[in-house]
């Protein structure tokens, strides 16, 4: 070994060894240690996801054929917005806060979080808004009625005259998730900027940080908006102010405003750490430095400076004036610009390179095809004409979902099944992370991609019944989610397994690169016995040096 990759203050290096069990109780305490709230929020996170799924299944099961006679319309009303509930507060922003509380401290060289109570209260009001969200469901007046964007005045309606409904609990659900994500995000920004290692400087920060600090910036910036309008269209319902209420004098589009102030900017929010999931994984599976680093690094706050300029795309069919249709067109069209610049490093970094298809690798790679699909379809609808042609329809819906299943859930999968040998200390099995991948491919494809044409031919979304002539599509898109529903349980399987009785991981398995991999797996309490100090270039991100494990030689 030639090169010195970090110095630590210890007089010799030793090899990390396996950190002990610990017991299972602390997953159900209130505990400040960054890895068991990470922890925590993922699989807080999964419950939920398998809870989303399976509405979207009943959903499917409607629209397999074109009469609604699985349930009732109210019923596949309230389906369709505790979906897409579901699967955005409390699934995508609650896995991917995971994701950054148990890896981000351990990149950087901190022993925690900033703030670790605070990083705890934020986790706690989870399951606190999940419960009351699913509570809404059930109580009458739910928002089976308003859809999940909830635009007055149809949200405004109160059918039971009581103060507390249905709609007013979803409310107060996404009011606390803005304020839980708040929380979170200044936890995670003050962590990255303060508590980095010594000689960790913002260009040798792993691309994970850099892409997570962009997100949650966007978070801290654009939330509130969103956050606010919740409460203010929760006052207009209960205790009859008028922000949004037309019969009142109150402005709807106002509203709009605020949602998709923020509601667009969160697709950057959650895919920007997936972009760094991928600038991670890539390079230690194709035996490469990473393609770009400086430019990749900084596209990401490229994104999101861009993000706050793009929120009118969704309301071209909203009365929209004509000259500021253009402005926004350009704009969203403009964000492509950054995000290719990352997909050319992905491929630069993978072509040539001595790939090695695991799971994290298949993962990954199928997250980056189809999110370059969704990103062509992207385009296509920051075309003012085509959006206004295509707008509510199943276009729409399929060019979101290859976003959000496609893109995130690939990379989510990609990351777990990465450093699960560092979160667990055992090795996950192969084989059925295998298949749990193809599974996932073609049943995101197939549930999908029907969804594009349907679309074109005027198929409009939200709708329990339909016209005959889009059947065959919906049939295909059916099956489509029945499959991606079969798909999580070698995953389940796996992961429970593994955790249980998997083969001991040792400290290192992939041969990575990364400050997180020098610990021992899983991750003693405050991570370092001692802060490393970083001396070298961003673990060789940058330059052409071996990919070997980046231990340090004795001084």
């Amino acid at each position: 070994m030639t090169n010195t990759y970090l110095q630590t203050l210890a007089p010799n290096w030793i090899e990390p060894q396996p950190g002990e069990p610990e017991s299972w109780r602390r997953f159900f305490s209130f505990s400040t240690d960054h890895k068991v709230i990470g922890i925590q929020y993922i699989v807080t996170a999964f419950i939920f996801f398998l809870i989303g799924g399976f509405l979207a299944m009943v959903m499917r099961g409607e629209l397999i054929t074109p009469e609604a006679d699985l349930v009732d319309r109210t019923v596949y009303n309230a389906m369709f917005t505790m979906h897409g509930t579901v699967m955005l507060f409390l699934w995508t922003f609650p896995v991917l806060n995971g994701l950054a509380n148990y890896l981000v401290p351990l990149m950087i060289g901190a022993r925690d979080m900033a703030f670790p109570r605070l990083n705890a209260v934020a986790f706690w009001l989870v399951p606190v808004f999940g419960v009351i969200l699913m509570v809404s469901f059930w109580v009458p007046g739910g928002p089976s009625q308003s859809g999940w964007w909830a635009y007055p005045p149809v949200s405004l309606q109160n059918p039971t005259g009581n103060l507390i409904n249905g709609q007013s609990l979803w409310l107060v659900a996404v009011a606390l998730s803005g304020v839980s994500s708040i929380m979170g995000a200044v936890n995670i920004v003050t962590t990255i900027v303060r508590l980095r290692a010594p000689g960790m400087t913002f260009f040798r920060m792993p691309v994970f940080c850099w892409t997570v600090m962009a997100a949650q910036i966007i978070q801290l910036f654009g939330l509130p908006a969103l956050t606010a309008g919740a409460v203010m269209l929760l006052f207009d319902l209960t205790v009859g102010t008028s922000f949004f209420n037309p019969a009142k004098g109150g402005d709807p589009v106002l509203y709009q405003h605020f949602f998709w102030f923020y509601s667009h900017p969160a697709v950057y929010v959650i895919i920007l750490p997936i972009f760094g999931v991928f600038s991670e994984v890539f390079p230690v599976y194709a035996r490469k430095p990473l393609f770009g680093y400086k430019v990749v690094a900084i596209s990401s706050f490229i994104i999101t400076g861009l993000s706050g300029i793009v929120w009118v795309h969704h309301m071209f069919a909203s009365g929209t004036p004509g000259w500021m249709r253009m402005i926004f067109m350009a704009t969203t069209m403009l964000i492509s610009v950054p995000t290719g610049i990352k997909i050319f490093a992905w491929v630069a970094t993978v072509w040539g390179g001595k790939i090695r298809l695991t799971t994290p690798m298949l993962f990954a790679l199928g997250g980056l095809v189809m999110f370059l699909f969704a990103g062509i379809t992207g385009i296509m609808l920051a075309a003012v004409p085509f959006d206004i042609h295509v707008n509510n329809t199943y276009f729409v819906v399929g060019h979101f979902h290859y976003v959000i299943y496609g893109a995130v859930v690939m990379g989510v999968y990609a990351a777990i099944y990465h450093w699960f040998p560092k979160m667990t200390g055992r090795m996950y099995y192969e084989g059925l992370g295998k298949l749990h991948f193809i599974l996932t491919l073609i049943g995101a494809n197939l549930n999908f991609f029907p969804m594009h044409p349907a679309g074109l031919m005027g198929m409009p979304r939200r709708v329990a019944s339909y016209d005959p002539e889009f059947a065959f599509w919906n049939v295909l898109a059916s099956l489509g989610a029945f499959l991606l529903g079969v798909s999580t349980l070698p995953f389940l399987l796996n992961m429970i397994s593994a955790w249980i009785q998997g083969e001991k991981a040792p400290a290192n398995p992939w041969r990575a690169i990364g400050l997180e991999w020098l610990v021992a797996s899983p991750p003693a309490h405050e991570n370092f016995e001692v802060i490393p100090t970083v001396v070298a270039e961003p673990y060789g991100y940058g330059k052409n040096e071996p990919l070997i494990a980046p231990y340090p030689l004795n001084p």
